[in-house]
């Protein structure tokens, strides 16, 4: 779901949000000028401080009290709609005092409040409640008597709904709770599209409809406990499509569950939560229920964003090929084909579906079905390199080639700028063309160029000759000469004129992506240039301490919370650790995955999309961004990506190697990965505190080559 703009800053829609006037205005056709009074813009709601729970397609959100009020996000929900708003507790009229409201994993959250029994002489509080809350709609209240007197007193639980869209809830928007019913063991509420129930075990001694209340009158005995479920339950009353599920039962993980033992604890703390986070928004295709891919996050994107799918699909290839697997099926049949139409009629073969994405103050936005249809070449490259079956890659070369075709397309002035606008209005209307979409493109012609070589297609030869021709015309014209020794330029403007601003999209750069035998392609870089990024990446303007600002520190225009002018973005830090490290330029690289290590322990292991792009400073933690999705899957999977690329594991399945190449400075100490996968068959590599790789575990039909 994707909430309007007013709430959602990581990823604007097109068109600018239009101002409102301050009441005292006078508005322009007016009456008699006579100042018109306007209604404030509702305050969006924030995540930042929230205890979320997500279980795709359900989550949960409250405050760390476990108090669920009806404001702000509060609530359960399921499917994009809040199903329940308010689940407020008191016992003996009282709300508990809050001791604690944490995680423990993804899709479970565990509340403590205390409670002295009216009239008790001892000062300590002789009640616990316990809330554990499920994201499935589950909550168990446990309340425990560790006092010497019977615990004699009512406990309420306020209940209500508005069952409103999760869109218009993140924009700050708040209706009024519908009427109550009675049913057996609970209440209902009935809307114009979907009704909610919430039940309870044991059954209430009292339901008050009117006010929305469960009671139970308890009588609790020293040393005892007694424990409420409560299942909280959404039926559709409106015909139409079926939405997506969550991963069924039964249906594993698309992915090993690895061990990570590490000199530095903060990396394994790191890898655990982030896979547990990625799991919670897993969404199984309706089309095909066992492909699963994951949602872009929550609160704000939980459903199918393609380009994040993608990247969180990719970073995760050490640990299998499944749910890249699963991803790039369920987007390819959801790619236009050949004879579709696109918006107004233009064609869009090839094109996957994507919004458009601010581009920050000094950059031009980009539409993410450029960066998705691109993104989908490499990863089912890169999958056949980990070890997808030959059959499954075969099945999905079509999307591959129709999304090569988009890009064949796509060039103006010899660059790629937006695919999904038909070729007459680039030409006549032409955009900037970003540095970042140069790489990604130049990536896709040379893994479609090794996927129609290695299956006997046509074309392989004319996608290396396109590629290196794209390669020299942004080595001629996308290099900034300066003082410093130079830079890639950010964009080029229609003209030829570069865009000067220092920007985090500069690290897809240094990712040109996994070839035969283990290496690298070549990159749009040469090797001096490449060194001039890494010194820039690693200075202060851009580097916070805690990972890249999207924007340098230097820039009049900096703001340390703007999503792409300033604020710290992890899945491109991660790039840029991973991207630095294969090129050598490890000091850089381990400097940047401290920051994010540091980050992440202040955030429990778990990374939030992205954070404030404060510089760090003893003492202070980083700054939330209160409109950054958190749990997101390509912070998680960025994390991981992370530490695992400083093990350096290049496999080539279909030459039948696997290189291992470590980064020699072991900025982490001694590492050790197990339960890796590749070619479907676990892989463990240990690197020593000098940067000495061992393979422990790999298949016997691979060749192990070490650098």
């Amino acid at each position: 779901m994707r909430p309007p703009q007013a709430a959602m800053p990581a990823e604007s829609v097109v068109g600018a949000p239009r101002p409102v006037g301050r009441p005292d205005q006078a508005q322009p056709g007016a009456p008699g000028g006579q100042a018109r009074s306007v209604p404030p813009r509702p305050q969006p709601a924030a995540a930042h401080h929230a205890v979320l729970c997500v279980n795709a397609p359900a989550m949960a959100a409250s405050g760390p009290d476990g108090q669920l009020r009806g404001h702000g996000l509060h609530g359960f929900y399921r499917s994009g709609v809040r199903v329940v708003a308010r689940m407020e507790l008191r016992i003996g009229g009282i709300e508990p005092l809050p001791l604690q409201g944490t995680l423990t994993t993804a899709a479970q959250a565990r509340f403590l409040g205390a409670v002295r029994i009216p009239g008790d002489p001892d000062p300590d509080p002789a009640l616990t409640v316990e809330r554990l809350r499920h994201a499935d709609g589950v909550e168990t209240v446990t309340v425990r008597n560790t006092g010497s007197r019977a615990a004699r007193l009512p406990l309420e639980i306020a209940l209500g709904t508005d069952l409103g869209p999760v869109g218009e809830i993140a924009a700050g928007h708040r209706t009024a709770d519908l009427p109550g019913q009675v049913q057996s063991s609970g209440l209902r509420w009935a809307g114009p599209a979907h009704s909610a129930t919430v039940s309870a075990q044991p059954s209430p001694h009292a339901v008050l409809a009117g006010a929305g209340v469960l009671r139970w009158d308890l009588e609790v005995q020293p040393g005892a406990r007694w424990s409420v479920e409560l299942r909280v339950g959404l039926e559709s009353t409106a015909p139409g499509p079926r939405p997506p599920g969550g991963r069924g039962t039964g249906v594993p993980l698309p992915w090993a569950e690895p061990e990570v033992r590490c000199d530095d604890p903060r990396a394994a703390l790191v890898v655990a939560r982030s896979l547990d986070t990625l799991g919670g928004l897993l969404f199984a295709d309706p089309d095909r229920p066992t492909d699963l891919y994951a949602a872009s996050g929550a609160p704000w994107r939980f459903g199918l964003a393609p380009a994040d799918a993608l990247w969180a699909a990719r970073m995760a290839l050490p640990l299998g090929t499944r749910l890249a697997a699963g991803t790039l099926r369920a987007l390819a049949r959801r790619q236009q084909p050949a004879s579709a139409p696109g918006q107004g009629g233009r064609r869009t073969e090839g094109l996957l579906p994507g919004a458009l994405r601010h581009g920050g103050p000094e950059l031009p936005p980009t539409c993410t079905a450029t960066e998705a249809t691109l993104l989908f070449v490499t990863v089912l490259a890169e999958a056949w390199r980990w070890g997808l079956p030959r059959q499954e890659v075969a099945e999905l070369l079509p999307a591959a080639e129709r999304a090569l075709s988009a890009l064949r397309d796509g060039l103006v002035d010899g660059f790629v700028t937006d695919l999904s606008r038909p070729v007459e209005e680039r030409s006549a209307h032409p955009v900037p063309a970003r540095a970042e979409v140069q790489a990604q493109a130049h990536r896709a012609a040379l893994h479609g160029a090794d996927l129609l070589a290695a299956f006997g297609r046509p074309g392989a030869e004319e996608w290396r000759s396109w590629a290196a021709g794209l390669r020299a015309r942004f080595r001629d014209r996308f290099w900034v000469d300066d003082l410093s020794g130079g830079r890639p330029a950010a964009g080029l403007a229609p003209g030829g004129q570069p865009l000067p601003a220092l920007a985090s999209g500069l690290v897809h750069l240094l990712d040109p992506g996994l070839s035969a035998e283990g290496g690298r392609h070549e990159s749009l870089l040469d090797r001096e240039q490449t060194r001039l990024l890494a010194q820039r990446l690693a200075a202060p303007e851009l580097d916070s301490g805690w990972g890249l600002r999207t924007l340098s520190a230097k820039s009049p225009r900096f703001n340390p919370l703007g999503h792409r002018s300033g604020a710290v973005r992890v899945h491109e830090t991660a790039l840029a650790v991973a991207g630095l490290a294969e090129a050598g330029h490890e000091n850089e690289a381990g400097a940047l995955l401290e920051g994010l290590l540091g980050a992440a322990a202040h955030f429990e292991g778990r990374l939030p999309e992205m954070y404030a792009g404060e510089q760090r400073t003893p003492g202070f933690p980083p700054v939330p961004h209160p409109g950054a999705c958190r749990p997101a899957a390509v912070s998680a999977a960025g994390a991981v990506h992370a530490v695992f690329a400083l093990a350096g594991v290049r496999p080539d399945v279909p030459g039948g190697r696997v290189l291992v190449r470590p980064a020699s400075t072991a900025p982490l100490g001694e590492l050790e990965l197990t339960g890796l996968r590749v070619a479907g068959e676990p892989f463990s590599v240990r690197v020593s505190r000098i940067g000495v790789a061992m393979v422990e575990e790999a298949s016997a039909e691979l060749q192990l080559v070490a650098r």
